[in-house]
């Protein structure tokens, strides 16, 4: 990178100015087969569920950083960022997703990430998006300088481009510590029976998927495979991609939203999300503190039941 292009951690203190530097943190609770608790000194929980491969306990809401995290420092959108990651931290979240493929996300990661002294335990996931194992030890090299780590958490193949020319690179530095999981990602129907292939042929920690409540598809192999092989499952695009919650907008909440600690529609569809035992976390994206803390709180408080599950899934259709 350029001079230009780097920016001190002066520079960054004071862009976030204004929100808290000392964001606490607690340990995931004890592996289980059942949703857990992470317990932040805030006195914020959050639910977690194990990692099928490993027993680590994950927090069962995470952010992604596609469009909102794609902002310089001179934006205005960038001066929110800081409080978004506080309002994740805070309730006893630390999963952030990214990708090369989200423009400018990584690097703002890392940058708002690197203010936090000690560095803040998030569970950094990104992903390799690019043709030939060269390139992909390239871009993948340049995901640790951009978000200013020595080690991933999870590193992913991108919509399984060129997967089987990355996989042997994930095995390896896997192996030597530098990457802690490995998996897959899609979000299109089209690409199940590819994906359904490669979780059978291939031994992987993760599947990210596209997954709503009005998105159901997954429901039929993919989240019953991912079971039966011991795979964590990641839901993107949550919300549908924007037009699940327009459309229950005007919607009363069900009569039960209170007994499982919901005041939206957003926290009710994630619920429906992580209450389906196979998931293991879901990804909204959003720039916005406000919502952040919402969809954090959507992993807090009871699961929905069947019949509630089943309830929401006959008002969407």
């Amino acid at each position: 990178m350029t001079g230009s292009q780097l920016f001190t951690r002066r520079r960054l203190l004071t862009l976030a100015a204004g929100v808290s530097a000392a964001l606490a943190f607690d340990s995931a609770a004890a592996a289980s087969n059942e949703p857990s608790t992470s317990s932040p000194s805030g006195g914020r929980t959050m639910l977690t569920r194990d990692i099928p491969s490993s027993g680590e306990a994950l927090p069962m809401i995470g952010v992604g950083t596609y469009r909102n995290f794609d902002v310089g420092p001179g934006r205005e959108e960038y001066q929110s960022l800081p409080q978004v990651l506080d309002a994740l931290f805070r309730a006893g979240g630390t999963v952030i997703d990214s990708s090369p493929m989200y423009g400018r996300a990584e690097q703002t990661t890392g940058e708002l990430l690197s203010i936090h002294r000690p560095r803040s335990p998030a569970f950094l996931a990104t992903k390799v998006w690019t043709r030939g194992a060269k390139e992909g030890i390239a871009q993948m090299e340049a995901s640790f300088r951009l978000l200013q780590t020595d080690r991933i958490d999870l590193m992913q193949i991108h919509n399984l481009l060129d997967w089987k020319a990355h996989l042997p690179t994930l095995r390896q530095w896997k192996e030597q510590g530098r990457i802690r999981y490995i998996g897959i990602t899609h979000y299109t129907s089209s690409a199940y029976d590819e994906v359904e292939a490669v979780l059978k042929a291939e031994k992987l920690d993760f599947l990210q998927i596209n997954y709503a409540l009005d998105d159901r598809a997954v429901e039929a192999r993919l989240l019953p495979l991912c079971r039966e092989r011991g795979v964590a499952v990641i839901c993107n695009r949550p919300f549908g991609g924007g037009g699940l919650l327009g459309r229950l907008r005007d919607t009363p909440l069900p009569g039960w939203a209170g007994e499982v600690q919901a005041t939206s529609w957003a926290q009710l569809a994630l619920k429906f999300l992580i209450s389906h035992p196979a998931v293991t976390c879901a990804i909204p994206g959003t720039g916005n503190p406000k919502y952040m803390k919402e969809n954090a709180a959507a992993a807090q408080g009871p699961l929905l039941t069947d019949a509630q599950r089943q309830q929401l899934m006959a008002l969407v259709g």
